[in-house]
């Protein structure tokens, strides 16, 4: 093996090792969260905003981290990100109160926004375009193996040492990060793009998608219709409306429009929405059917949900090849195929627990997960032009968050339209016994409804991805 590939699978270890460690420290943190309140003596709420904290930040800050990255280099950006990461992380370890920790948390997410809107962007200027895939899906796997480790390890660390061990033990691996990152990464700079930044681009964005978001974590708390969530929503769509009449007149924007006019990426971003929204219903959708219909503990319903994170280990690897062999859109096709024939499998379970009905389709999810999400992926930021793929990536990104944090909203809505609002509150119990049998039946209803709805996101994904299969014939014709 010669020095450059050699190289380039050390890129790729570096890009994946903090992919694991920004994972790891997501779901750590709330299997943390309890004994996290208890010691700091905070309520529920605000130990929610541990966790909202994070989210908001590592998706706000993510346009910005791309479009500097254009501008100073990924290397650059992905070292600062991680730099921030990890002194945010010790910081979180050594919070004395519920203010300082969420601090630390917001700075956290900055941090994790950085290294996240550079990664893919180093991987794209690292592989050729037919190893490409191949890259996506490898780095995909630290995403598993984080989700997977992060509950079990959490879990033994909070036991043995307490909740401020699941911070500090992320540290020495940003450490390794942060040296390997500066011995085997290459800069890249373009000398075009070395512009001053769009502040004005960055605080309408910015604050336009913190109203958004906040107005998604809160709306069921205080009304969909309330006063204060309205008047988010009037705010975001003002806020986004001045972020988009900004930049078609700055003269160095923080999101080139005209990206926009590629058919092949904004279909790629439409589908990605489609795809997200369904997808990351199902946790919420599969809690509430375990925890609350059949009375399963957390343990229990954990063990369950291996199979809908395992398979990927194996399938992702493997998609990302198809992908760089056979084309992207054609395993996106495959993928959100199988996708939505399970989730309408899901949409039949009934108030008797069937283990072989919950693991069977839970299987096909994971596996057609692996096999298309790496080629959703290069599809969208194979389009980009190789000095706009940190601002590329980052929309990309921005994009997925926002789809994230959409679809848990409307899993809420759905469960209280289709159930009793003291069914509802129900998903958010820990029990460990069952349920009577007139709140199993509404509990399982509004499972059968949400799966059933969250389907047709898929469909809407078929059909966004054929165009996208027809515009890509186009081009090469």
């Amino acid at each position: 093996m010669t020095v450059a590939q050699l190289n380039k699978w050390g890129v790729l270890s570096v890009i994946t090792l903090v992919s694991f460690m920004s994972n790891v420290d997501a779901t750590i943190v709330v299997i943390g969260l309890p004994a996290l309140m208890e010691d700091l003596g905070i309520t529920f709420e605000t130990g929610i905003w541990t966790i909202t904290a994070y989210f908001i930040s590592s998706t706000i800050f993510l346009l910005p981290a791309g479009r500097w990255s254009d501008m100073l280099g990924t290397k650059r950006i992905f070292l600062w990100g991680l730099a921030v990461f990890t002194a945010a992380t010790m910081l979180c370890g050594l919070a004395s109160s519920g203010a300082t920790m969420i601090a630390a948390r917001f700075v956290q997410g900055a941090g994790a926004a950085m290294t996240m809107a550079t990664g893919t962007p180093i991987l794209m200027r690292t592989f050729p375009p037919n190893q490409f895939g191949l890259a996506l899906g490898v780095n995909s796997t630290s995403w598993v193996v984080g989700s997977l480790i992060g509950p079990v390890l959490g879990g033994a660390l909070i036991g043995e040492f307490g909740w401020r061990s699941i911070f500090f033990v992320v540290v020495p691996f940003g450490i390794v990060g942060l040296i390997a990152g500066f011995l085997i990464l290459k800069d890249t700079n373009f000398a075009g793009e070395r512009t001053k930044t769009d502040w004005p681009g960055i605080a309408t964005f910015g604050s336009g998608l913190l109203a958004f978001l906040v107005a998604l974590s809160e709306g069921q708390a205080w009304g969909w219709v309330s006063g204060p969530t309205l008047a988010l929503f009037a705010a975001a769509l003002i806020l986004g409306f001045t972020f988009l009449r900004i930049e078609r007149r700055v003269r160095h924007p923080l999101f080139h429009l005209g990206l926009f006019s590629n058919r092949r990426y904004t279909f790629g971003l439409g589908l990605t929405i489609s795809y997200c929204v369904g997808y990351f219903s199902i946790i919420t959708l599969m809690t509430l059917y375990l925890q609350g219909a059949q009375g399963l503990s957390p343990m229990e319903a954990s063990l369950l949900l291996i199979p809908l994170s395992a398979p990927q280990l194996i399938t992702a690897p493997i998609g990302g090849k198809l992908a760089d062999r056979y084309g992207p859109v054609r395993m996106i096709l495959l993928g959100s195929f199988a996708l939505g024939i399970a989730f309408l499998m899901l949409g039949q379970l009934g108030p008797q627990l069937s283990h072989w009905a919950v693991i069977a389709p839970l299987l096909i999810v994971s596996t057609a997960t692996g096999l298309s999400w790496p080629s959703l992926a290069k599809a969208v930021l194979s389009v980009v032009p190789r000095e706009q793929a940190g601002a590329g990536s980052g929309m990309f990104w921005t994009v997925f968050n926002m789809s994230r944090a959409l679809s848990q909203t409307l899993v809420l809505a759905i469960v209280q339209l289709s159930s009793s609002a003291t069914v509802a509150s129900q998903l958010f119990s820990v029990t460990e016994t069952a349920p009577d049998a007139k709140a199993q039946s509404a509990m399982v209803h509004a499972t059968d409804i949400g799966f059933r709805f969250f389907a047709a996101f898929f469909l809407i994904a078929i059909v966004i991805g054929f165009i996208l299969q027809l515009s890509a014939g186009k081009t090469k014709r």
